[in-house]
């Protein structure tokens, strides 16, 4: 089916909650998409990385395949030996505890957000402190945490229990605790925020500041964890560990699983009947994301997304220092990277798409380049390749 004829379909059957892409994605494979005209672009934003693998990796495909031939589904009143091996894989791997799974980043973090409250209620604690520009998703509870207006329009009243401070800032946070503050929830790289980095000094505050008040430490690395930021999980990078993590997108890549990682402090706080999802941690999606892990280890991938990001980011910078009119900065880390500009993005993204590469522009300003940690080194000129021809055509206008 041709473009326009999938367009139809969307306009007469499918609600308008997206701004969409004029083009029909049919296949994929590594960090390469097809449109349903055969089109073939470079895709440095896959999925809005859940494709951190790239598209279609064989080992996920595979794993996928055989499980599907077995079961698909199994209540969570039974046992699932994939559940329980993918359990024990991100906490071996991460801090010890256990894991709740989920099936969005959303829902991983409205159960967060569950869990800390549950945790309070002995005292009567329930509030959490959450960031400006942060997004956690789009349930009521996770648009109420979210730090940006632009998300909770037309939703009030919303839950309460919330107070934003700016990011970065341990002195806004230590002002904002309160005999009710149960938590600290915030994204150790803001990505909708505009690929914001915590400060190392800042984290290791909150680590301590959590520690001193009985106060839980939320990660939410729905976007940042499962090798994008050059370790397995973001939180690593910085020598400090959270008491609770969610984790989603690039976690199966590519088939919906999300998960709540609890350390030993709080992951029996929600018993039998308090918390439950009918899906979550299918045979299916689990046996998917063991790949993921698997994939990772085998493709010694960290090290990869290492070498290939300081790779990027020389690449970025020399662009930065040609067009300095146009480009700000350059941040991130491994393969998360925002470009800021000093100009709008849309028309550049628009632009890279007409000429065969998929990005994204957030905060109206800041290009993120998020490409799957597979990424190839000569992928990564042709992308950088684009974006020299687009904004060298900006330069003169």
């Amino acid at each position: 089916m041709r473009t326009e004829k999938i367009l139809e379909l969307y306009t007469d059957y499918v609600m308008p909650t997206y701004v969409q892409m004029p083009i029909a994605l049919s296949r994929g494979k590594g960090a390469r998409v097809w449109d349903a005209e055969g089109n073939e672009y470079l895709d440095f934003f896959p999925g809005w990385a859940v494709s951190g693998l790239g598209h279609c990796h064989p080992r996920v495909t595979k794993a996928v395949r055989k499980q599907v031939r077995k079961i698909i589904h199994i209540s969570n009143n039974y046992l699932n030996e994939s559940q329980g091996r993918l359990a024990r894989l991100i906490i071996k791997n991460s801090f010890d505890g256990k894991v709740f799974f989920s099936n969005s980043g959303a829902e991983a973090n409205e159960g967060a957000i569950k869990l800390a409250r549950k945790y309070g209620n002995p005292t009567k604690r329930y509030e959490i402190i959450t960031m400006e520009k942060s997004f956690h998703g789009r349930t009521m509870a996770c648009i109420s945490a979210t730090g940006q207006e632009k998300v909770k329009v037309g939703f009030e009243p919303l839950l309460e229990g919330f107070k934003t401070v700016p990011f970065n800032d341990l002195s806004a946070v230590k002002e904002a605790i309160s005999d009710k503050t149960v938590a600290i929830l915030l994204e150790p790289i803001q990505g909708e925020g505009g690929i914001n980095v915590a400060d190392r000094e800042y984290l290791a505050g909150l680590r301590q500041l959590c520690d001193q008040k009985d106060l839980l430490l939320i990660f939410d690395e729905v976007q940042t964890a499962m090798g994008r930021t050059g370790k397995l999980f973001c939180f690593q990078n910085f020598d400090i560990k959270p008491d609770i993590m969610t984790l989603a997108k690039s976690l199966g890549s590519g088939v919906p699983v999300g998960a709540i990682v609890a350390s030993s402090k709080v992951c029996d706080v929600l018993g039998p009947g308090s918390h439950a999802t009918t899906f979550g941690g299918s045979p299916l999606v689990c046996s998917a994301a063991i790949a993921t892990f698997e994939a990772i280890e085998s493709g010694r991938l960290l090290n990869h997304v290492n070498k290939i990001s300081k790779f990027l980011f020389i690449q970025l910078e020399n662009l930065r220092k040609k067009y300095p009119s146009i480009i700000t900065t350059i941040k991130g880390l491994g393969v998360m990277i925002g470009v800021e500009l000093a100009v709008e993005g849309d028309e550049i993204v628009s632009e890279c798409r007409q000429e065969g590469l998929l990005i994204n522009c957030t905060q109206k300003n800041i290009l993120r380049i998020m490409p799957p940690i597979i990424v190839k080194k000569g992928e990564v000129k042709k992308a950088i390749k684009v974006l020299d021809d687009i904004l060298a055509k900006a330069h003169t206008i």
